[in-house]
């Protein structure tokens, strides 16, 4: 294979119609006292679907086949539109260039990957944006909206944001953007019973993130 990932996307028709979300790993020791210690066994959260409960016809069934095949299964990962999370702000918001903070300018540093903090009282949480959008991307400086090729691009394929002069030190970072979570199948078997199907039952399409 030229490649362990594709720039392309996954049935959208589809993906609008799985479940899915956020995982964590946390591990509970409860102690004699009945007290308990916890202890998070992944730094980062990962995602995980069916994206089964979004085939409603033959036809969507196929193309999700086609697909499968040309990944070679859990081979070659791909991007994933998740509609409860895929812009910088709310779902159902147009990004703007004030959404994420993504750095503060030192005068020498002329690029800044892709973030989206989730929470702000107690423990934000920083998650990386590798999968951009690219068309959507806007970025500001100190408030004030950059262009696009004159001032700014942001490679799609990695979510990195590149100056073509570095921002003043002090200079607050902000990003919007609309972006799709890097994925794969997790098998490398898609069991299909035609007859159940056609009786309303539902095929297991299970995918996960893949964690930059």
């Amino acid at each position: 294979m030229a490649s362990d990932f594709h720039e392309v996307l996954f049935p959208l028709d589809v993906s609008l119609g799985s479940r899915g979300g956020p995982v964590r790993r946390t591990d509970i020791v409860s102690l004699a006292s009945g007290r308990e210690h916890r202890n998070s066994r992944w730094a980062q959260s990962r995602r995980r679907y069916d994206a089964g409960l979004g085939v409603r016809s033959i036809d969507a069934l196929h193309a999700v086949i086609a697909f499968f095949e040309e990944r070679r299964g859990r081979l070659v990962g791909f991007r994933f539109r998740d509609r409860t999370d895929w812009r910088s702000g709310l779902p159902s918001k147009e990004p703007t260039p004030l959404d994420q903070r993504i750095g503060t300018g030192d005068g020498v540093t002329r690029q800044f990957p892709l973030i989206k903090s989730y929470g702000s009282s107690y423990a934000p949480y920083q998650r990386s944006i590798a999968k951009p959008v690219g068309t959507s991307v806007r970025v500001a400086l100190n408030g004030v909206e950059k262009a696009v090729g004159p001032d700014f691009s942001c490679d799609p394929t990695t979510g990195l944001v590149a100056f073509t002069a570095a921002p003043p030190a002090g200079a607050v970072v902000t990003a919007g953007y609309a972006f799709d979570v890097p994925v794969r199948f997790d098998t490398d078997e898609l069991d299909i019973d035609l007859s159940a199907f056609e009786a309303g039952a539902i095929p297991q399409i299970p995918l996960i993130e893949i964690v930059p």
